[in-house]
């Protein structure tokens, strides 16, 4: 029996709520902890038990990104998932879907509602990403305004339903905020890079709410192990590129030469690297201060004149 049975029992089928009308439900799993290094072990043969415990085993393959053992396990969700939502997570092309279909079934009636409090800015340094939130004057004309529009387009949809126009015409003009649903199966190791990218600071809200409520409250209770070195090596860890390195470097020479235990802003832009020194936009280079300031390497302040992006 998987060591994992007594909290399968647990969530199966359990809809778990995310945003206002959406939920994710873990349908099936098959594998544990075990599976993982069950299949490690196999590619060393047997007395590999006597060599690495099993914590240590995960530990180590997750570490040093060796993910097929990670294949070997699988994860089967039902989702219910605003479509624009559903946009970003379908580009992930490495599980197995099956989605409502609205050709042969209506279209469900239920849309992603935004309360007046949580629209958002876009951002001025990141096209693709949002900034400070709105006043709640503002969003309360805007959640109004959405309201109508929603009612609206479906009142038009049902419409077209009853003077019989085929479901996979009539449902062209429904607002991406209808929610959709699918069935979802992946490999665990897939599945983690999924959770990598979408609970990044970085990724869109929406989603990011649906890969918290994925990782934290299935993948970790599931795979208690494989969470524990997942959050360790990839979710808290940090990635450092050469020049990262040569940056680190160069700083920590001139902190030392000076006697100096702290950093500044202007210690950065003197050590930066040279490709990067005549930019005034420079995304590469607000990153790896962003790294700086999380090692505790440069205090935490905004970007100098020109440096932001």
């Amino acid at each position: 029996m998987p060591t994992n049975a007594p909290q399968v029992d647990e969530l199966r089928w359990k809809k778990l709520p995310v945003l206002d009308d959406g939920f994710v439900c873990l349908v099936d799993v098959m594998g544990d902890d075990q599976a993982v290094v069950q299949a490690a072990r196999v590619s060393y043969g047997e007395g590999t038990k006597k060599v690495s415990d099993d914590r240590g085993l995960i530990r180590y393959l997750m570490r040093h990104r060796h993910s097929t053992p990670f294949e070997m396990a699988e994860i089967k969700l039902l989702v219910r998932v605003p479509m624009d939502t559903w946009r970003q997570w379908i580009r992930h092309r490495t599980a197995n879907v099956n989605e409502y279909s609205t050709r042969y079934s209506l279209a469900i009636d239920a849309a992603q509602r935004t309360l007046p409090g949580e629209w958002r800015g876009q951002a001025a340094t990141n096209r693709q990403g949002s900034g400070d939130m709105l006043s709640h004057e503002i969003g309360a004309q805007l959640s109004s305004e959405e309201t109508e529009l929603q009612e609206r387009s479906r009142a038009i949809y049902e419409h077209r339903i009853g003077l019989g126009v085929a479901r996979e015409q009539a449902r062209k003009d429904l607002p991406l905020s209808t929610y959709t649903e699918a069935y979802w199966k992946v490999d665990l190791h897939n599945l983690l890079h999924f959770l990598a990218l979408r609970m990044d600071d970085h990724a869109q809200v929406e989603i990011r709410q649906y890969a918290s409520a994925i990782g934290r409250q299935i993948v970790q209770p599931l795979f208690p192990l494989v969470w524990e070195a997942f959050v360790d090596y990839r979710l808290d860890g940090m990635f450092l590129t050469r020049l990262d390195h040569e940056v680190i470097r160069k700083l920590v020479a001139r902190l030392t030469a000076a006697g100096r235990s702290a950093a500044t802003n202007e210690d950065f832009m003197a050590v930066q690297d040279a490709t990067w020194s005549d930019l005034k936009r420079c995304r590469e280079r607000d990153e790896c201060r962003a790294k700086l300031v999380r090692l505790g390497l440069l205090p935490l302040i905004s970007a100098g004149p020109g440096d932001d992006d």
